[in-house]
């Protein structure tokens, strides 16, 4: 009995016969709609994700199996938040917060199990997003206080370019010191010796 797998991600709820499912499928002689019929009844609960789909197709008989894998966590974790993104800087700014049940809950669509194990990987996921788990919703205020902190660290970061900016049209070193060189007396003339200084007199009686 040949069996052929096709796989392919698609939005849960939401596979259609076109690409990638329709000509993967399309080959194998399989009743495509009764196919994407089967995998959007598997993936309803996940509208709004990217899901990993396993179609195996025995070749003899055209009979199907469909196999929803699962999402990653943090598609798991924006859902259960409804959060279009993380959070741009994880370690600074929050976003979000699940209660320790929500935390469970994505361990068991995850690994099938709130096992503590499980719970931690969730967890660390989570704190890689920006979002805690069982600390409290974000407050205005928590928002606030990033947001004047983030313009002061732009501040001071555009002050800190301007003095470089301001640095950088001042001589350099090299050019301060030939400014110095160039500066400098020129060395005053030799007086000329004394035996010249006689022939000059000599030259003078002379001419008297």
């Amino acid at each position: 009995m040949a069996k052929q797998t096709v796989d392919a991600m698609v939005e849960g709820g939401k596979a259609s016969a076109g690409p990638p499912l329709g000509p993967a499928l399309g080959p194998l002689k399989v009743n495509i709609g009764d196919v994407i019929a089967k995998i959007n009844e598997k993936t309803k609960d996940l509208a709004g994700m990217k899901v990993p789909v396993k179609v195996t197709i025995d070749t003899e008989t055209r009979e199907f199996e469909v196999e929803v894998g699962s999402p990653p966590i943090a598609a798991l974790v924006k859902k259960e938040l409804g959060l279009a993104k993380a959070s741009e800087e994880p370690g600074k700014k929050r976003v979000g917060d699940l209660t320790v049940e929500q935390a469970k809950k994505i361990a068991r669509q995850k690994f099938g199990s709130d096992d503590e194990a499980f719970v931690n990987q969730v967890k660390g996921s989570c704190r890689s997003m920006g979002i805690t788990v069982g600390e409290g919703a974000v407050t205005e205020e928590e928002i606030q206080k990033y947001e004047e902190e983030k313009a002061a660290a732009e501040e001071a970061k555009a002050a800190k370019e301007a003095e470089k900016a301001v640095e950088g049209e001042a001589p350099s070193e090299g050019e301060e010191k030939e400014e110095a060189k160039e500066g400098e007396d020129k060395p005053e003339a030799k007086p000329e010796s004394k035996s010249e200084e006689k022939k000059d007199e000599k030259k003078e009686s002379e001419k008297k």
